[in-house]
């Protein structure tokens, strides 16, 4: 169902972290790893393709088509620090059984590479903009929960919001079964289907960058998630929620109308 193709970069990782950003609520976690990708200079390690993608094409500013494509870029550090694995796409799988299976491929190449945790990104949707957007956390790991605390991130978050949705719910818990440590961060963001969530994936890189010392130029955040944001409001429009609508249908009537999608 999943084919992928490697490109040469995975040859050898120190103790990786895998970063998951796909669309979601306000794409906070898509705005989050785009960044990361691009100021760390993280080389592409391999692409992701699937006959179960939704049937559309973008038109890019050459007037080619390009399909969608969910991809992942491998970052190495000097010296003891962790490498990374960042994940990254313009969608994220429309049902049930192609999402357990690509979230089943992506914890092979984890454990194929050692993975030493897994951090997944997402939005919580809201009837208004939040001032401050707060960061909450949950996974399958009590001391990795516990360190995301330390960090000032919001760690009650049962009885707030419904089912994790997608890839970032299903890596936390099918990674528990191949006892990887995995959490996952969930950003307070505008519940609309327009929206980006540019606040909250502020204040996550900030955890990000404390938790894993990565040295981002934050001097910087701003003018590169102001073109991200640019490149995202087009995708997003023309085929993002081609996606997501798809696979709400789908969980509203197994579930009910009162669900909240996160992810």
């Amino acid at each position: 169902m999943w084919k992928v193709t490697k490109s040469g970069t995975l040859q050898k990782l120190r103790q990786p972290v895998l970063i998951e950003g796909l669309p979601g609520i306000g794409n906070v976690g898509k705005i989050v790893v785009d960044f990361l990708i691009e100021e760390l200079k993280a080389e592409k390690a391999c692409e992701f393709f699937s006959y179960t993608f939704p049937h559309a094409v973008f038109v890019n500013e050459e007037n080619m088509v390009e399909l969608p494509s969910i991809e992942m870029y491998a970052k190495r550090f000097d010296g003891k620090q962790r490498d990374l694995l960042l994940l990254a796409g313009d969608v994220q799988p429309v049902d049930e059984q192609s999402s357990y299976a690509f979230s089943e491929k992506v914890l092979d190449i984890c454990q194929e590479y050692g993975c030493s945790q897994i951090i997944t990104l997402g939005g919580i949707g809201l009837p208004a903009i939040p001032k401050v957007p707060r960061i909450y956390c949950t996974g399958n790991s009590k001391r990795l929960i516990s360190e995301f605390k330390r960090r000032g991130v919001n760690t009650s978050l049962y009885g707030i919001v419904g089912p994790i949705v997608g890839v970032s719910g299903l890596l936390l818990g099918l990674g528990k079964q191949r006892k990887i440590p995995a959490v996952g961060l969930l950003a307070e963001t505008y519940h609309h289907p327009m929206y980006l969530g540019v606040k909250g994936a502020k204040e996550m890189l900030k955890v990000l960058d404390k938790s894993l010392q990565l040295r981002i130029n934050l001097k910087e955040l701003e003018r590169e998630i102001a073109r991200i944001e640019e490149e995202m409001i087009k995708k997003s429009k023309e085929f993002g929620q081609v996606a997501k609508q798809s696979a709400l249908r789908k969980l509203k009537g197994k579930l009910g109308d009162e669900m909240e999608y996160i992810g």
